[in-house]
């Protein structure tokens, strides 16, 4: 009974800590992402560009040329890591080995290969802008609309990172699961939600798509981790014609339970009678 009691105050303590680091990590993905490119651009502390600097010249420059390739690199690295941890193979063998802390790990090595990117992503302050917002009164109302999209963006992002069984995606309820001997917390899904959770676990594709491009300035570096990332969520998005049927089922149904609270037990008490 001891063995099992520190068993569980391990998986327990190492769930919590990685909670605490993707917690961490997500808010200084938010500041890489949004903040520092908007607030840069209202205070005009940090060039961003220099737009008298010809084309030609700036992808000549081994500077410019250099901080590209460095963040290609960290780019490669996130990229590989999210996708090669979720590939079917290497995800088999990394629950035999890990057990129920399989996805708190991949959660963990995803979170570490954010930090990296981005404390060593090197910006590009040696080339022009593709755009930028620099004519009055733009200069200053267009920044503030971009801060206004994005906060909106972020508060949906995580509304459904929470409606998407959020402490599911982060590894919390395995363990949970585990520790009282429940099995596997997919198993009480539908296989429709199964089904649609194995197509789609970042189901914010538009959101972060507008968070990427809708920028007050559009330097080199972040040309290239906009395009990167949004060809990475297009790619990775495997929706078919039952899983968005499956997704109007659920807004329907939620909508009649705004609509009516006494629907939502109705179907509730029909659905434990048929059971």
């Amino acid at each position: 009974m001891a063995s099992v009691t520190v068993r569980g105050c391990a998986l327990c303590t190492a769930s919590l800590i990685n909670v605490a680091f993707v917690f961490i990590s997500g808010a200084d993905f938010i500041r890489f992402i949004s903040f520092r490119a908007i607030y840069h651009n209202i205070t005009g502390d940090t060039t961003l560009c220099q737009d008298a600097v010809p084309w030609s010249a700036a992808l000549q420059d081994r500077s410019v040329l250099k901080s590209l390739v460095v963040d290609a690199g960290l780019l490669a690295l996130f990229t590989a890591q999210h996708s090669l941890l979720a590939w079917s193979p290497v995800k088999q063998a990394c629950q035999s080995v890990l057990g129920v802390l399989s996805r708190t790990v991949y959660c963990f090595t995803t979170a570490l290969a954010l930090q990296i990117m981005m404390r060593c992503w090197q910006p590009v302050t040696g080339a022009p802008c593709l755009w930028s917002v620099r004519q009055a009164p733009w200069s200053i109302w267009f920044p503030l609309l971009c801060f206004t999209a994005h906060f909106l963006c972020w508060a949906i992002i995580c509304s459904i990172l929470m409606i998407f069984d959020y402490p599911e995606l982060l590894g919390i309820k395995q363990v949970y699961y585990e520790c009282f001997r429940l099995g596997d917390p997919l198993s009480y899904k539908s296989p429709q939600a199964q089904r649609l959770l194995s197509h789609l676990r970042h189901p914010v594709c538009l959101e972060l798509a507008v968070v990427l491009w809708f920028l007050p300035a559009l330097s080199l570096d972040r040309l290239l981790l906009a395009f990167t990332l949004s060809a990475y969520l297009v790619l990775a998005h495997s929706l078919d014609k039952q899983d968005l049927a499956y997704l109007c089922d659920q807004l329907r149904s939620k909508m009649h339970l705004f609509a009516d609270p006494h629907w939502g037990r109705t179907v509730r008490r029909s659905n434990h009678k048929e059971k």
